[in-house]
Parts: C-alpha cells; sequence; structure tokens
C-alpha cells in the first residue's frame, strides 16, 4: 500500500478488519449526580468491529454494547440502571453505533454514526485519537484507539428528574471508549 496523505501520519496503518479484544478493551461513562459528585461506570460486555479502509476517511466502526452488563461498583445502582427507570434492559437489551462517515479534525479524527439506545437514534460523534498499529507478541497486528462523546440522556427517552433516591442526576453523559483490536485473518 503506498501511504496516503492520511495514512502518512499513521505509522503502521493497515487496511482490514480488526475485532475488539475484550481483555483489552473499556468502555465508560460517568454522570453527575447532585450536581457535585460523578458516578462513573463501565460495561463489561461489548463486540467492537473496526475496519480501516485504504484510506482512513473510508473506514468503518460498528458497537454493540450488553446492558445488562453495567457495573458502577454498586450492584444496587446497577440494578436500578437495568431497570425501567433507565435503560429498560428487558425490552432494550443492547445499545448500539454505527459509522456513518469519518474525516480528519486538527490532531485526530471525528467519526460521524448513529447510536442506538433505549429504542430511539440519534446522530453521535465520536472524537478519535489513533494510538497507533503494531505487532503483538503472537504475531498477530493490534490497533489501538481512544474515543470520547458527551450524550444527553433524555434524547434517548431518559427523562427523570430524580434516580428514585431523591438524587438529582445530569442530563449530559460523557462516554469513553479505550480499544485495542486485532487484525482479523
Amino acid at each position: 500500500m503506498n501511504p496516503t496523505p492520511a495514512t502518512a501520519t499513521i505509522p503502521g496503518y493497515l487496511a482490514g478488519t480488526w475485532k475488539a479484544d475484550p481483555a483489552r478493551c473499556e468502555i465508560t461513562f460517568s454522570v453527575r449526580q447532585v450536581l457535585v459528585s460523578k458516578v462513573r461506570g463501565r460495561f463489561t460486555g461489548h463486540d467492537v468491529t473496526i475496519v480501516t479502509g485504504e484510506d482512513p476517511p473510508g473506514s468503518s466502526v460498528a458497537v454493540t454494547i450488553d446492558l445488562a452488563t453495567v457495573d458502577t461498583g454498586n450492584e444496587r445502582r446497577d440494578a436500578h440502571l437495568r431497570s425501567a427507570a433507565y435503560f429498560e434492559v428487558e425490552e432494550y437489551p443492547t445499545m448500539s453505533y454505527r459509522s456513518t462517515g469519518i474525516r480528519r479534525t486538527g490532531e485526530g479524527w471525528s467519526v460521524d454514526g448513529e447510536l442506538t439506545f433505549h429504542g430511539i437514534t440519534r446522530q453521535v460523534p465520536l472524537a478519535v485519537t489513533v494510538n497507533g498499529f503494531g505487532p503483538d507478541p503472537s504475531g498477530g497486528r493490534r490497533a489501538s484507539f481512544s474515543a470520547t462523546a458527551r450524550v444527553n440522556r433524555r434524547d434517548f427517552g431518559i427523562d427523570i428528574a430524580m434516580d428514585g433516591t431523591g438524587l438529582v442526576v445530569g442530563e449530559k453523559v460523557s462516554v469513553g471508549l479505550e480499544i485495542e483490536a486485532v487484525l482479523q485473518e
């Protein structure tokens, strides 16, 4: 592959299909509670596929998250998040993200895409940093990406003012992804 200007700035860039290594990936979120503290959590069940094109803007991303795997370090809170008050896991067991376009933005990249959560689909851009491409110890190839986004829970039909315990929950939710993916042969 002859490097294009975009791929020349990404050392080791390689076109192909990449699957996230579940042991080396983290999908996290944080939201303000009572306007003072933050509740942080993560999802331990997810499937991430990245297809890198010959040129980065020709790439795509697909993510599916198992909402039942929410983990905030507090089982009572996790059960409440899985309930009808928030995620409604019995009716909406997964959240998904599908890219619709990728573009260069200054030092990083922006992935435009559609987030489907709670039965509602909205446009949500991801700010992405390409951490690198390189060999792994078993002779394969790995790629690493970091991404962030902010979503408004009300945009997805979660329109409660209180969390059931009398605590106010913020509207803006920060999302973070640390993805290490393995090239598929």
